[in-house]
């Protein structure tokens, strides 16, 4: 008996090795208890549904549970099926029989499956606000994944779980302001930490790579780092521009080409509010394309043609602590000519310093005020240093530009508002030659309030011509200072008025008020000692005074090209402006001209042909010349200009429209008519002046007009004098 027992219980024990040892090993297949299985997911999730196919049971002798594994199992929640490829589980077998929770762990492998239905499936299992706003940004796209869960003995998902797999062709709209299209990537997801890898996406049109991003969650915020890669190739300004909020507004751009690495970290709270951001970034520029028009710079590099290429630039971008380092150098293409542009720039407490330089070699740079020319080909330096500040004011702390012949100019301190207006300067120091081949050297000093101008030689020339061409201009707003109030003291050794004309010893000083001269007086001297003045004043009424007056008018009426052979004379010249209109008068006595070709003109017309021999020979002499006009907003009238000479006189009215339109009408006499009829008869010369019109007296009348480069002249060359005339005539023989 004792014999079979133990042959019995031997038996049992080999039955019982060998089934656990099946059981362990191979498992069995069975459907009768899903039911029970489905039971315990219920436990889970109320909302889900579960459809299983065969179940594979295997035991774990070890912890004593059962391993459960399915493939092809379905769930279903709010009728959206999402087709799995095996669920595997562990079932506690304690647990199991005191019908407590017994699953101890569950791994879910995915068939590709739409990612709006994944985050209908974790919102079921916990619903939040983010959850909700992604499921509304996911407009298409798939997943494989793997969900690695384990369960406390309360059936709550423990801190050890892991998901990870791959999406692609993930599409995602946010806000309507990022368009993410064509996503794939590899991620894996433990407690509190997300990993993305192999990150392919097109963002805005643009397309992105990223080896990996990084997400960790502290305090109910995400702290982010990863990488971003752009290939070279050309890009859509527009697209790029719309992923940085449009913070460039103009349409210049035409096309950027570009490749780039960017390290990134920041930190996003669950109301995706950004924070502590910090970004490095190294960008390859392969080539930038901008047009616009810009009549300004024209004026310095001639060879712009309103457009301007960056090629084979380097940029670096350092962003940390709301603190922004920029750097950069490469290429700069005007025209068809190369230079190159080396610039530094940083952002701190939303100032931005910079430090630019320059390397003009290759293209000529023009600075016209003080006709000075850089050549193609000569190597030169223009350094800018200085700050754009908060408030949209610049501050240049240094402006210096060197050639390669030692020209130099040189600006320190200059502060300029948002209208680029000056605000103050400290010093202007130049030390170059001009296309004149003038040595200018001059220092601009700002001493406290005042300013003091001095130096040995300077070149006015083209700033005296810029003065008379603009002498009309009404508008403050032309000043290139904000609100000058300051005194400018002048002390210059040797001042050129023209290419070969100078004069010696400008002193005096210049006292501006409310950015407009309120007094001037200025003194120097011709080689020959003849004594050249120009005095301003302002008086009680707010009428600005002028007064000009040169023993060698020839120094200044010879700029004026339309007049040649002038010689000798005296020039004094006086005007009062009020209220934006200027009354001045012009007189200049004893001098003689050689050719004015309209005066020219005249004569061969009235067929005075000894006297227009006479002007292209030695010159026409007059005693006297005054001319009464005003000036308003860029028209001239001209309410009478009278010259007298032996040979000739001439009495005119009329207007100069500034540029555009010059109409003149006049009386012309050979003075020797003039002079025997009033010296011969006396009796006749009374009536004449003062009772009766002057009939018989010889005259020509005429009148000019068109524009300055097409006049029109026409004369009457028979015609009896006004007693206006007569009159002007009479006055000058009795002063003379």
């Amino acid at each position: 008996m004792i014999k079979k027992l133990i042959k019995f219980i031997l038996i049992l024990s080999i039955v019982l090795v060998v089934v656990i040892s099946y059981l362990s090993f191979f498992g069995i297949k069975t459907e009768k208890l899903n039911d029970k299985i489905k039971h315990e997911i219920l436990k889970l999730n109320q909302e889900i549904s579960l459809e299983l196919k065969d179940v594979n049971f295997l035991l774990n002798l070890r912890d004593l549970s059962i391993r459960i594994k399915t493939f092809g199992p379905v769930v279903t929640i709010n009728k959206n099926e999402l087709k799995l490829e095996t669920i595997k589980t562990n079932i506690s077998l304690k647990s199991f029989f005191n019908k407590k929770f017994s699953v101890d762990d569950l791994q879910i492998s995915t068939k590709e499956i739409k990612l709006n239905d994944l985050t209908l499936l974790a919102r079921s299992f916990k619903n939040s606000p983010e959850l909700f706003i992604l499921d509304k940004f996911i407009k298409d796209g798939f997943l494989v994944g793997d969900i690695d869960l384990n369960f406390d003995k309360n059936g709550q998902i423990k801190k050890d779980y892991e998901i990870k797999g791959f999406i692609k062709k993930a599409k995602l709209d946010i806000f309507k302001k990022y368009i993410i299209d064509d996503m794939s990537l590899f991620f894996n997801i433990r407690n509190k930490e997300y990993s993305l890898e192999n990150i392919e996406v097109t963002l805005n049109k643009i397309k992105l790579l990223s080896p990996s991003m990084q997400f960790k969650e502290k305090d109910n915020k995400f702290t982010v780092n990863g990488t971003l890669i752009t290939n070279k190739k050309d890009t859509s300004f527009k697209a790029l521009n719309s992923l940085f909020k449009n913070i460039y507004k103009g349409e210049e751009i035409e096309n950027i080409d570009l490749s780039s690495t960017t390290d990134f970290t920041f930190v996003i709270s669950k109301k995706f509010k950004i924070s502590d951001f910090n970004l490095k970034l190294k960008i390859d520029l392969n080539n930038l394309l901008i047009k616009k028009n810009l009549p300004q710079l024209k004026k310095y590099l001639p060879s712009f043609i309103d457009e301007f290429k960056l090629e084979d630039h380097k940029i670096f971008i350092n962003y940390k602590d709301d603190k922004l380092d920029i750097q950069g150098k490469g290429k700069i293409l005007i025209g068809d000519k190369i230079d190159y542009l080396d610039y530094e720039l940083d952002k701190k407490n939303d100032n931005y310093n910079f430090k630019t330089t320059f390397d003009i070699n290759e293209n000529s740079l023009l600075l016209n005020t003080l006709s000075y020319n850089k050549e193609e080909g000569l190597k030169s330096k223009l350094i800018l240093e200085g700050a754009y500040l908060k408030d949209k004011k610049i501050k240049f702390d240094n402006i210096s530009l060197i050639d390669g012949n030692k020209n130099s100019f040189r600006i320190k301190s200059l502060n300029l508002n948002n209208k680029f207006k000056i605000v103050n300067i400290d010093s202007v120091d130049l030390n170059f030659f001009n296309i004149n081949k003038i040595n200018n050297q001059i220092l601009l000093k700002r001493n406290k309030k005042k300013y003091e101008i001095y130096g040995k030689s300077f070149d006015a020339s083209k700033l005296i011509d810029e003065i008379l061409d603009g002498g009309n201009n009404d508008k403050e707003s032309s000043s290139i200072f904000k609100n000058l109030n300051s005194t400018i003291n002048l002390d210059i050794k040797k001042t050129f008025i023209d290419k070969n004309t100078y004069i010696e010893n400008l002193s005096g000083n210049i006292i501006y008020k409310d950015n407009l001269i309120n007094k001037l007086n200025l003194n120097s001297f011709f080689p020959d000692k003849k004594k050249l003045t120009l005095t301003i004043s302002t008086n009680k009424n707010n009428e600005k005074i002028t007064t000009l007056y040169s023993d060698y008018p020839k120094a200044l009426i010879k700029r004026y090209k339309f007049i040649k052979g002038f010689e000798e004379g005296v020039l004094d010249f006086s005007s009062v402006k009020k209220d934006h209109v200027t009354s001045s008068l012009l007189i200049i006595d004893n001098f003689k001209v050689q050719e004015v070709p309209v005066l020219a003109k005249l004569l061969t017309l009235a067929s005075l042909q000894g006297i227009a021999d006479l002007l292209t020979g030695e010159g026409i002499r007059f005693t006297d010349l005054e001319m009464k006009f005003s000036s308003k907003k860029g028209l001239i009238t001209i309410e009478e200009m009278y010259a007298i000479g032996p040979a000739i006189s001439i009495l005119m009215e009329g207007y100069i429209e500034s540029k555009k339109l010059i109409s003149l009408r006049g009386t012309l006499v050979p003075a020797t008519t003039i002079n025997r009829s009033i010296a011969s008869i006396p009796l006749i010369g009374n009536i004449l002046v003062g009772k009766k019109t002057g009939e018989g007296v010889f005259g020509v009348s005429f009148k000019v007009k068109g524009s300055p480069k097409n006049l029109k002249t026409t004369v009457n060359p028979v015609k009896t004098l006004t007693p206006r005339f007569i009159t002007r005539t009479l006055e000058k023989i009795k002063k003379n």
